[in-house]
């Protein structure tokens, strides 16, 4: 089973799979696919048109991981479920933080 991040130099990269049009925004823990790689379950109430869910996504996870909106981008999978973000901060303490999410 993998992580559902990557520490990089100046933060982490996080592994999401993000359920738009949602009835809440929402974290629900991680899930294991059967290839065996982790990603954090998210679900946010806007629609994927015009990046909206995208950056529904970015605020969320800013606000959960305690970081600027700014320190949070989609840096791969703009148009799919699987998203790669990237959060710039304290890789270790991001890292605690993720794994009080992921419970």
């Amino acid at each position: 089973m993998s992580a559902s991040f990557r520490l990089r130099e100046n933060g982490i990269d996080l592994f999401v799979r993000l359920t738009p049009n949602a009835a809440l925004d929402r974290i629900d823990g991680v899930e294991t696919t059967d290839d065996g790689r982790s990603h954090l379950k998210a679900r946010v109430r806007a629609v994927p048109e015009n990046g909206a869910a995208n950056t529904a996504l970015e605020r969320m996870m800013a606000k959960a991981l305690g970081v600027s909106a700014s320190a949070v981008s989609v840096v791969v999978g703009g148009t799919s479920r699987l998203k790669t973000l990237r959060v710039v901060g304290d890789g270790a303490e991001l890292v605690k933080r993720i794994q009080t999410l992921s419970k």
